[in-house]
């Protein structure tokens, strides 16, 4: 070899071959690893994908149902080999963790030359599904004005585009003639083709030696901005009921709309830029803002879970914006919120 390499006649052919030999073989790794990033960044892809889609799932959904759910999904989203689900966890808050990883020996193009066949790539992902809204519970405290009015809540739910109704709270003025106006207010939860009264306020307006004549035991006798006095009765069914409880864990949209037929507009509702500004949220009986023009409202992030949250409507009498204090429909909002299907409170965790 050393009298070969010392030789300065001959063709430098045999040495050529010898250099591209250890070439081929480099520019083959560059290629294939290539190949694998690739390969690693759309597995990736697709079972991030496919793992997202597992969680939107019903919540009674097996596990061996979402395992197939997983594979199919990550097959649509052009991942490569198998996807497995590792983990599905729902804690006492019912916040979920669901975990996954796909793995695929890949073939190889230049390291065959060096007997490596296939290379195996593999990932990883991982979800966390916070609690979401699954029940919300609707209380009248004050309704008022010389025009009747309704509100509904609308629903759709997963996979329809059609809502129904959920709940209406209906307001009938009972012509006292003072000036803001008092009458009767219907509470009911809608159920398919079947309405059941849930509420019933009653308010009665007159002088306050009137009113204390007629007063009932543990109502009391209030006095509002223009020097009225009255009193309003509640009426649960059941008595010991709290209000309109409403199940909304199969509802994938909420909105409320608020019909005025004597009003300007007369149909207001939560999720139209044009009339939600007509809507107050807030947290306390004093302290509600109104919703900013042009904005839609989300009723499943507008319901706190937990606690009690405070919402009122404008129902047309007045231009907005507007003080709260203008507002003639008043009511509490009360949610639970636990493991549920809506795709929009989940994160990628990994």
């Amino acid at each position: 070899m050393r009298q070969f390499l010392a030789r300065r006649d001959g063709s430098m052919m045999p040495m050529m071959a010898l250099l591209t030999i250890p070439l081929v073989a480099a520019v083959g790794f560059s290629v294939d690893y290539t190949s694998a990033v690739t390969t690693r960044s759309d597995m990736q892809n697709a079972l991030d994908a496919a793992i997202i889609a597992v969680t939107t799932l019903p919540t009674t959904t097996s596990f061996s149902d979402r395992q197939t759910a997983l594979q199919q999904a990550y097959a649509a989203n052009s991942g490569q080999g198998t996807a497995t689900l590792t983990g599905v966890n729902v804690d006492a808050t019912g916040t979920a963790t669901f975990t996954a990883t796909a793995s695929y020996p890949m073939p190889t193009s230049f390291m065959q030359v060096v007997r490596i066949n296939t290379v195996p790539v593999g990932v990883r992902s991982s979800v966390r599904k916070t609690p979401a809204l699954v029940q919300t519970t609707f209380r009248v405290t004050k309704v008022s004005g010389y025009w009747a009015k309704t509100m509904t809540l609308w629903g759709t739910k997963f996979g329809q585009t059609s809502p129904q109704k959920l709940m209406t709270i209906g307001y009938t003025y009972n012509g006292y003639g003072d000036p803001k106006g008092y009458g009767t207010t219907v509470v009911n939860t809608i159920n398919g083709s079947t309405s059941t009264m849930v509420q019933k306020q009653v308010c009665t307006t007159g002088t306050l030696k009137s009113l204390q004549n007629s007063v009932p035991a543990g109502t009391v006798i209030q006095t509002d901005n223009y020097g009225t006095s009255y009193y309003c009765v509640d009426t649960f069914y059941p008595a010991n009921g709290s209000g309109a409880v409403i199940d909304v864990s199969q509802m994938d949209q909420l909105y409320l709309e608020m019909d005025v037929p004597s009003g300007s507009p007369k149909v207001l509702k939560s999720n139209d830029p044009t009339t939600s500004n007509r809507l107050y949220i807030g947290n306390s009986p004093t302290n509600l803002t109104e919703v900013a023009t042009g904005q839609k409202v989300d009723i499943f992030t507008a319901v706190p879970c937990g606690q009690t949250g405070y919402q009122a409507w404008e129902d047309g009498g007045n231009a907005v914006p507007a003080p709260v204090s203008n507002a003639d429909f008043f009511y509490t909002v009360q949610g639970k919120c636990d493991y549920n299907q809506r795709p929009s409170e989940t994160v990628l965790t990994q």
